[in-house]
C-alpha cells in the first residue's frame, strides 16, 4: 500500500514539475491545488473502503422478508437477474479501459505529456472511486440477484449483495474511457477520429453496464448513475484543468458531518 501511494506521489510531482509538458499542452498544474486534490481523494476512498468493510450481512430474517414488490417499477423486472458468464465477461471491458490512458501515454503525440495526464487520470479515477465507495459504504440496497431465490443463501445475505447502488464497474468504466475521449479530443481538436473516438468512449462502459445487469449484479438505475457519474468525471476533471479554465475548481471535500466535491468559482 506504501508503495502504491508512493508511486502516485512521484507521478503526481512528476506532472506538476515537468514545465516543457506544460508549455504546450492544453492543461495547467498547480502543486497546491493537485496535491491537495489527489491527497483528499485518496483520504475519500480510505474512508469509503471502510464503510464497504463495515456493511453487515442481510440477517435471515430480514433476506425472508425480501421482496420484488418492495422494488421500484422502473427496475423491479430485473429483480432476481444472476449470471456468473456476464459477470466474468465484464472484467475483460472493465479492466481493458484502464489501459487505455496508459497506452495513449506511449505514444509520440502523448509521451511528452504522460506525466501530467497522469495526475488528471488519478485525479478523475479518485474522485470517481470516492463518490462510489462512501455511496454504497452508505447506502444498503440488494443487488438484484439477492431476490434469486434459487441461490444459496449465503450469497444472498452477504454484506457484498448490498452495495448495488451505484454500479462502481460502469462508473469506473466510464471515467476511464471518457478521460482518455477527453484528453485525445482537447489535444486534437481538429482530428477527424473524434466523433468516432467519443463513440467508443460511449459503447464500452453501456456494455459493462449491460453485463453487470445481466449478472444479478445491479438494476438499471444504479448503471445509469453509474454511467454518468463517471462519464462527468471523465469529461469534467480534465476541462477544469484546462488553462482558460484556471478560475474554476473542484476539489474532494470531507468534514464532520459530510462527504462530497467542492466546486469554487473565482471571479
Amino acid at each position: 500500500m506504501t508503495r502504491n501511494i508512493s508511486l502516485l506521489i512521484l507521478m503526481v510531482f512528476a506532472g506538476i514539475f515537468n514545465s516543457s509538458s506544460q508549455n504546450d499542452s492544453p492543461y495547467e498544474l498547480s502543486w497546491a491545488k493537485d496535491g491537495t486534490w489527489v491527497g483528499a481523494g485518496l483520504g475519500l476512498n480510505a474512508l469509503g473502503f471502510k464503510l464497504i468493510q463495515d456493511k453487515e450481512d442481510l440477517t435471515m430474517e430480514e433476506l425472508a422478508a425480501i421482496s420484488k414488490d418492495d422494488v421500484p417499477g422502473i427496475d423491479r423486472w430485473s429483480a432476481g437477474y444472476y449470471s456468473e458468464n456476464a459477470d466474468k465477461i465484464s472484467y475483460y471491458p472493465f479492466y481493458g479501459s484502464f489501459a487505455v490512458p496508459f497506452a495513449m501515454m506511449l505514444t509520440e503525440d502523448f509521451s511528452p505529456h504522460a506525466g501530467q495526464i497522469s495526475v488528471l487520470f488519478i485525479e478523475t479515477m479518485a474522485t470517481t472511486g470516492a463518490l462510489y465507495t462512501i455511496t454504497a459504504g452508505s447506502i444498503n440496497r440488494s443487488r438484484p440477484l439477492v431476490y434469486n431465490e434459487d441461490l444459496p443463501d449465503n450469497e444472498r445475505r452477504e454484506s457484498g449483495a448490498r452495495r448495488s447502488f451505484f454500479a462502481g464497474h460502469t462508473a469506473a468504466t466510464a471515467a476511464a474511457t471518457f478521460f482518455a475521449a477527453k484528453i485525445f479530443n482537447d489535444f486534437n481538436p481538429d482530428s477527424w477520429a473524434r466523433p468516432y473516438v467519443w463513440t467508443a468512449a460511449a459503447l464500452v462502459p453501456a456494455y459493462v453496464g449491460y453485463l453487470r445487469l445481466e449478472a444479478g449484479k445491479h438494476f438499471l438505475t444504479d448503471n445509469i448513475l453509474g454511467y454518468s457519474i463517471g462519464a462527468v468525471s471523465g469529461i469534467l476533471i480534465p476541462e477544469l484543468h484546462k488553462k482558460e479554465n484556471s478560475n474554476l475548481s473542484l476539489y474532494p471535500a470531507a468534514g464532520r458531518d459530510y462527504q462530497g466535491l467542492s466546486l469554487n468559482y473565482s471571479f
